[in-house]
């Protein structure tokens, strides 16, 4: 098992520089970096996205072009070119690409991700500062997903061919097919002060007072905020996990020990719980970091953006308009650092729940 974890370990460093230099060369070729988005800025062409930046670097560089003047760039025709070499400098673009790309992943290597090129914080603090969030909205629908999924799984596998488990595919099939978000801004017209009824919040994890709140009242008014995302989340996120567990019931309760079992005359619920539950269970168990981290990462981005929650989700939406590429690049390297030590530790959780799975006589 050492050397396995050894090779996965390894695997990871080739990983992240692949994943690292696509994104790279990407954003090299995408228009409107962040010297475009200054003089925007500048001269009154940004819109909305161009609102959103303030404080920090972003606050500097336009006062700074302010004061000395115009660029030779797309829409700032006859400004001050000398200022460009300044403003690029300030950014890192007056270096060359490799050595840009480079410098960057020596710093991530140690864990040095700078500032936010229009937010006068580091990226760590950003981060951290957003995390509540997303931590919420991924802890609750892996849990709610796993509390629905499990006992609904295990009921289909039981009664499988029955008429529960047809109409009981057939929503969660259906329940799958619709896109969150359409279904959020469903809520939102029904439930949150649209064309029905205003039961629920329209924005934000907690209420404006929540401070002032008593704690039964804080508990409260959170999951008052979290009813409608989590509502919009949960509708497909229970589905892969339910037909996982009944297909890995029905793999076992095909099995030749739940023959013997049976014959030893133990009752259905014995056998099902004291026998085929504790192996069909390994693959629900063992995917249980790697859904968790699906979720906070991956399952909120456009929820964030509907209900106007200020997480990890929304900070990468807005970042990649602003074009940010501090905490584009450093959360994308984050991010896939954490998913791939979650991915190993995933499998180290099917070793030690099974015995008999032995990775070490796999490729990797």
């Amino acid at each position: 098992m050492g050397a396995y974890i050894l090779r996965r370990l390894l695997l990871m460093i080739p990983t992240l520089l692949g994943i690292m230099a696509v994104s790279f060369i990407v954003i090299q070729f995408a228009p409107g970096g962040p010297v475009e988005q200054v003089i925007a800025r500048i001269t009154g062409e940004g819109g909305d996205s161009m609102d959103r930046i303030s404080g920090g670097g972003g606050e500097m560089a336009v006062n700074s072009a302010a004061e000395q003047g115009d660029f030779r760039y797309r829409g700032a025709q006859g400004l001050d070119p000398a200022f460009i070499a300044k403003l690029e400098q300030q950014f890192g673009f007056d270096k060359p690409p490799l050595e840009r790309f480079v410098t960057m992943i020596w710093n991530y290597i140690r864990f040095d991700f700078g500032d936010s090129y229009f937010r006068d914080i580091s990226v760590v603090d950003l981060i951290l500062e957003k995390m509540p969030v997303s931590i919420s909205l991924g802890l609750w629908i892996t849990l709610i997903s796993y509390a629905i999924s499990i006992p609904l799984g295990i009921r289909k596998a039981v009664k499988d061919g029955s008429a529960f488990d047809v109409w009981t595919s057939g929503i969660v099939i259906v329940g799958y097919a619709i896109p969150g978000f359409l279904f959020a801004i469903l809520l939102m017209v029904l439930f949150a002060g649209g064309s029905f009824f205003d039961w629920f919040p329209l924005r934000g994890l907690v209420s404006e007072n929540w401070w002032d709140l008593s704690w039964p009242e804080r508990i409260l008014d959170y999951f008052w905020h979290l009813t409608l995302p989590l509502t919009a989340m949960v509708l497909s996120a229970f589905a892969t996990t339910t037909l996982l567990t009944k297909n890995s019931f029905l793999d076992e309760i095909r099995k030749q020990y739940v023959v013997t079992a049976r014959a030893k005359g133990l009752s259905e619920r014995q056998v099902l719980y004291g026998h085929v539950f504790r192996n069909a269970m390994l693959l629900i168990i063992a995917g249980f970091p790697a859904a968790f981290i699906s979720a906070f990462f991956t399952g909120s981005l456009l929820i964030e953006n509907i209900f106007s929650l200020d997480g990890l989700g929304l900070l990468g939406f807005r970042s990649v308009l602003d074009r940010d590429y501090a905490v584009v690049f450093a959360t994308l390297y984050i991010f896939s650092l954490i998913g791939l030590v979650v991915g190993l530790i995933s499998d180290l959780i099917y070793t030690w729940i099974d015995p008999r799975i032995d990775f070490e006589r796999r490729d990797v």
